[in-house]
């Protein structure tokens, strides 16, 4: 059973481990079995912060096929 999706707040968002340290990046949050994606060039919580959502297991395996 999925959870029911949490909303996240600016303070659940990491830099991926993959983005480069000083250009713009991906930020991930993940909890309650939910991971949502948004772009640092975004301001956080504006009209055009537009976010990927996904649940735990498809963002998972997201990640196993952008990897091979």
């Amino acid at each position: 059973m999925i959870n029911a999706r949490p909303t996240f707040s600016e303070g659940d968002f990491r830099k991926s481990s993959r983005s480069d340290p000083d250009k713009d990046c991906v930020h991930v949050a993940r909890r309650d079995g939910w991971v949502e994606m948004r772009d640092t060039k975004t301001v956080f919580g504006t009209p055009t912060d537009h976010r990927l959502a996904f649940n735990a297991e498809q963002f998972d395996s997201l990640l196993v096929k952008t990897r091979k």
